[in-house]
């Protein structure tokens, strides 16, 4: 229904997405099914595409829908992917790739055809599906703190080829801009570095005590520990510390996207 309402009032998902305040990738998952709408999304999109209460009278179904929401993502997965969902705060260090959550669906899915061993056409599709489900984690009520720390080479790797890449910067400064996000960049020309073991990822559940989260060659790590969580924190702060301001990060991504 709002794909044909969108159509209907002339504008693209570009467009569209811009004035309910969603990136492009956002507005073809959720016209794809394959990511809720939020109630408060589907009362714009109602007012700006002239629907007269067909997506407001949805409401009430999809608050349903999200209450009885579970996870699709694979078993070794689902103890941290539950725990996303939930988190107040998440902070992840990215060294070799862009963050899931960071990226859009054409990067994620240029990812999965790459990846070796080879995937099947329905388990790349069903990754992106899943991908973009857990982007909902921006949009959720009450705002989690989240902030991200990227190596510079990932702003220089065009996977996927410089057009394709070019979108995804253009993400990473739609998400960067976000209130409740942070994007830092860490310079390669740094002379130090606290960290050289690879990606993590932090989170702090509802009421519960931070963890931490690795993956290395298929291989998920769930990090409850005490000692080793506030290692990877104290990791973390001095990075958040070594790396560009949020601004600064930003104008570099702007460089980069310039020179592509």
């Amino acid at each position: 229904m709002i794909r044909r309402l969108r159509e209907r009032a002339g504008l693209t998902q570009k467009e569209f997405g811009q004035l309910v305040g969603y990136g492009p990738d956002q507005i073809g998952a959720i016209e794809r099914g394959v990511r809720v709408p939020r109630p408060e999304f589907l009362q714009k999109a109602d007012e700006i595409l002239n629907a007269g209460g067909l997506l407001t009278d949805a409401i009430e179904d999809v608050e349903r829908a999200m209450s009885k929401r579970r996870t699709r993502h694979p078993e070794w997965y689902r103890s941290y992917a539950a725990l996303e969902a939930d988190a107040v705060e998440l902070h992840h260090y990215c060294s070799h790739a862009l963050h899931g959550l960071l990226q859009t669906e054409d990067y994620m899915r240029a990812v999965f055809v790459k990846r070796r061993p080879l995937l099947t056409e329905e388990a790349i599709e069903k990754r992106v599906s899943d991908r973009l489900s857990r982007q909902q984690v921006f949009d959720r009520e009450p705002l989690p703190v989240i902030s991200y720390i990227l190596e510079e080479v990932l702003l220089d790797r065009p996977i996927g080829g410089k057009a394709l890449f070019a979108e995804q910067l253009e993400g990473l400064l739609r998400i960067g801009n976000l209130r409740n996000v942070e994007l830092q960049v860490m310079p390669t020309k740094v002379e130090e570095h606290p960290n050289m073991d690879g990606a993590f990822n932090l989170l702090t559940p509802q009421k519960h005590a931070q963890v931490g989260y690795t993956e290395v060659q298929g291989y998920p790590r769930l990090i409850t520990d005490m000692e080793e969580v506030r290692k990877l924190a104290e990791r973390y702060g001095i990075m958040r510390a070594l790396a560009l301001s949020p601004l600064e990060s930003r104008a570099l991504i702007e460089k980069k996207l310039g020179e592509l």
